[in-house]
């Protein structure tokens, strides 16, 4: 396994944002990868596949943005949008003397990698998005409000991993085993002082979602920042937020996309999967 270092980027505004960053196997040269997750996730959703792309030579760093994982929680909850996020990634970035860079973007993840090819163009050599568009499925909208932001309190792992196959089991009808869904649970929550497990992340990120306000009302102009950018989309064949209505007009408006559907996964893939692993290994490996 890859060993990793954890490092802490300060914002302007004093928030401490959390990243790992696995060291580049061999002196390559090669682009680096910063990987960012999705709306209730953190650093930890990476890292199977962290380990994976520094072993190809590339330094790879992963965040928790704020409100998640180790992350300082915000008191000002309208920080909370992909917007700011995004901000904490260009200090990060900056931080690192990183001037160019390949994203790997699950989810909410995605969509700062659309804003960030916008704001920050020439940045991103190359970007993976993991289930996400500039269209969001009111399906799976409706299902990702339902859920965020509620009482996350367990009293053992089996318990917080029941739970969370509860709200996620739509999208791994195959995973039936309790040890996926501890696993699971393991990357979404964090153990207390009682011996309790709770959610690892600030339930005030529900706030702006609930409010319907979950990414900048028009996404398309974001998504024009990434033509000319390799990109390759990754979709959970069953996903119930990445329509494929949103892919063809993807495919379309950028002109070169590359797509990889995971078969029986809904939203979203953990990237670690033979039918996305192995096509990310070969985009990767296509780049600088």
């Amino acid at each position: 396994m890859t060993p990793f270092s954890e490092h802490y980027f300060t914002a302007p505004d004093g928030v401490r944002t959390y990243y790992r960053r696995y060291p580049a196997q061999g002196d390559s040269g090669k682009t680096p990868v910063i990987c960012l997750h999705g709306l209730t996730r953190n650093s930890r959703d990476f890292e199977d596949l962290a380990p994976i792309i520094a072993e190809m030579g590339r330094t790879v760093v992963a965040v928790d943005v704020r409100g998640r994982g180790k992350s300082d929680y915000d008191t000002q909850i309208e920080n909370y949008n992909p917007a700011k996020y995004v901000e904490d990634v260009q200090g990060i970035l900056h931080e690192l003397g990183w001037e160019k860079v390949i994203s790997v973007g699950t989810s909410m993840g995605g969509l700062m990698t659309m804003i960030l090819s916008t704001v920050a163009p020439g940045l991103l050599t190359g970007a993976v998005i993991n289930d996400i568009g500039p269209e969001l499925d009111p399906v799976g909208l409706t299902r990702i409000q339902g859920y965020v932001g509620g009482a996350g309190r367990f009293a053992n792992w089996e318990e917080a991993g029941e739970a969370l196959r509860a709200i996620n089991g739509v999208a791994f009808p195959n995973e039936t085993g309790a040890e996926f869904w501890i696993a699971f649970a393991k990357r979404t929550c964090r153990s207390i002082d009682t011996g309790e497990i709770v959610l690892d992340y600030d339930a005030n990120i529900s706030k702006p979602v609930k409010d319907g306000d979950v990414a900048p009302p028009d996404l398309w102009p974001f998504f024009e920042g990434l033509k000319g950018t390799p990109l390759l989309l990754v979709r959970g064949a069953i996903s119930d937020l990445l329509a494929m209505e949103c892919v063809n007009e993807m495919s379309h408006r950028h002109g070169a996309m590359e797509l990889a559907q995971v078969p029986d996964v809904g939203h979203a893939p953990l990237l670690t999967e033979p039918a996305a692993l192995e096509p990310i290994k070969a985009f990767l490996t296509r780049l600088d």
